[in-house]
């Protein structure tokens, strides 16, 4: 696998609370230089990027990150916003707490609902494996399809673990056939990110890609 193909599938990331400026135009730079999927930010860098880059950089960013747990009205407003201030792509993280109370109609209406408000633009639904049951998992496959989702990611990156080669065919196995599959997490080296592509990972979410590859 070259490394053209690798970045092909990299949501070059960078999320952490005290990024700067500088940091995220260095994000955007090799971006552009390698050809990212995107790159994937906080909701208050959109707008900064989409007015120095216009459409040389695809945008993505997070929604609801990294708990999930704020109510659904809130994480609609900001995919509005985000979407208004020039993001093609929304990860969102859904509420765990309805997962454990076993409110899955209230998981399948958010993302439904945050669906809509996309339109056709990508949405990206993070379920936070580590916190989840595979019988959860696989109830939350099915969710994500229902509600026309565009991809199921396994992890924030915040949590107690991220992405797993048995989770990604676990969700492989259960999503329907429209649904594509994110990993992020914990995916540091050359052999992790081949291994995630060759599996059935369409995108990968890593601050890493960069650093490994780039000559």
């Amino acid at each position: 696998m070259t490394d053209e193909e690798i970045f092909r599938h990299i949501d070059h990331t960078l999320l952490k609370a005290v990024a700067s400026w500088a940091e995220v135009e260095k994000l955007c730079a090799e971006a552009i230089r390698y050809r990212t999927a995107s790159v994937c930010v906080p909701p208050s860098y959109v707008k900064p990027i989409h007015g120095a880059y216009r459409e040389g950089v695809n945008i993505c960013t997070v929604i609801g990150f990294p708990l999930g747990y704020s109510v659904k009205d809130v994480k609609l407003k900001e995919a509005e916003i985000a979407l208004a201030e020039g993001a093609n792509e929304i990860d969102m993280v859904i509420n765990l707490g309805d997962v454990k109370n076993g409110a899955f109609d209230k998981v399948e209406d958010e993302i439904a609902a945050l669906k809509k408000t996309a339109g056709n633009k990508i949405l990206k639904v993070i379920v936070e494996t580590c916190y989840l049951t595979q019988e959860e998992k696989i109830r939350l496959c099915g969710i994500v399809t229902a509600t026309g989702a565009d991809y199921i990611k396994t992890s924030t990156g915040f949590g107690t673990a991220g992405a797993t080669l048995e989770d990604v065919l676990l969700f492989k196995e259960h999503i329907g056939s429209g649904v594509k599959i994110k990993a992020s997490g914990g995916v540091k080296t050359r052999e992790d990110l081949e291994k995630f592509i060759s599996i059935g990972c369409e995108r990968i979410g890593t601050s890493s890609a960069v650093a490994l590859l780039a000559k």
